[in-house]
């Protein structure tokens, strides 16, 4: 399987985009989505390879849950980029509907459509059991859903019912993880596998040598392929640019207590804000490998220097920025990198 681009790239590896749809305070979802198809009709235009839309529930600041909708609307709204999620937590649907629904998205945009795969609810357990209420499935049962997935999009399925549309479609399922299984897994099927290290820094490097070392060929891909997560928060000066990741940092810790909200305009003197507890939680989390805070030389460095340890085929950036234009100017300063 091979992708038509016409990306530019960065050390000769592609950049992506992840977009959380993001709620700020003081706005709505309605207005999210404009920002996202606004931020992608200009990200389409720097050179980023795929634009990808992940799956969370309950969260009012993150408005992307019916992930397959905004897909096609993002897709819709650009000419070329590939469009996808990163990703579908698979156990939360049955696995027909998934295979019909991005059946369709492929059908309307041919060759554009990702189709990333998790096995996490997307939220608290609570959520997670109004979204199943009809279904016995769980994360353990997440290999069994990928084999069917697949065998929905094969030419000749198994199952005595087909996809409609989504039997014999080429759409690129990838395995996404913040620890060992969907590398195991992903490495196992032969298929593309993608970390979370902008939230799971700490487990990057052994996921990703589990992947490589255990990867067994298959008619999807001949070889291993890794794309890595970060967060980059970049602004013409480094201190802007540490101001605007103000609003990432109040984020994860309101995430962290169990507290989320919308996403909170930037703040002065965050020291001042928060305990020495909260604070190092806050910067447990951002590890500054992978969330990446400042210029554009000092983004240049970081990603260069993680894409050297990693050894990514590709890396998926993630701007939790309050203001649309700010968080615009920081994938124009990305693309400013790229060749």
């Amino acid at each position: 399987m091979t992708e038509s681009t016409n990306a530019k790239t960065f050390n000769n590896i592609p950049l992506s985009v992840l977009d959380l749809a993001p709620v700020v305070e003081g706005s709505n979802p309605s207005e999210s989505f404009k920002n996202s198809v606004y931020l992608a009709q200009h990200v389409e235009k720097f050179g980023f390879h795929r634009y990808w839309l992940a799956e969370h529930h309950n969260m009012p600041g993150i408005a992307s849950s019916a992930t397959s909708i905004i897909i096609g609307h993002i897709a819709g709204a650009t000419n070329h980029m590939r469009v996808g999620a990163g990703g579908i937590m698979l156990p939360n649907h049955a696995t027909l509907v998934i295979a019909e629904q991005f059946g369709t998205l492929e059908s309307i945009y041919p060759g554009r459509i990702d189709l990333g795969l998790g096995r996490a609810p997307g939220s608290d357990q609570a959520t997670a059991y109004a979204l199943r209420c009809t279904l016995n499935t769980g994360p353990e049962d997440f290999p069994m859903q990928v084999n069917e997935l697949q065998d929905y999009f094969s030419d000749e399925p198994v199952s005595h019912v087909k996809a409609v549309p989504g039997q014999g479609l080429d759409i690129p399922i990838w395995l996404l993880g913040s620890s060992d299984f969907s590398a195991r897994l992903a490495a196992q099927k032969g298929l593309y596998f993608s970390f979370a290290s902008h939230f799971a820094p700490a487990y990057t490097i052994p996921a990703l040598k589990l992947y490589r070392d255990n990867f067994q060929p298959s008619e999807i891909l001949e070889k291993p392929y890794a794309m890595v997560g970060v967060n980059v928060i970049a602004a013409d000066t480094n201190e802007k640019a540490e101001w605007l990741a103000t609003s990432l940092k109040q984020q994860f810790l309101t995430m962290q207590k169990g507290q989320p909200t919308k996403l909170l305009p930037p703040i002065e003197n965050i020291e001042e804000m928060y305990s020495p507890m909260e604070l190092s939680a806050i910067e447990q989390s951002l590890d500054p490998r992978t969330t990446i805070i400042g210029d554009a030389e000092t983004v240049r460095r970081g990603l260069e220097k993680f894409q050297e340890e990693t050894q990514a085929d590709e890396i998926i950036i993630n701007s939790q920025i309050f203001n649309v234009e700010d968080r615009k100017r920081s994938y124009e300063i990305v693309a400013g990198l790229m060749d």
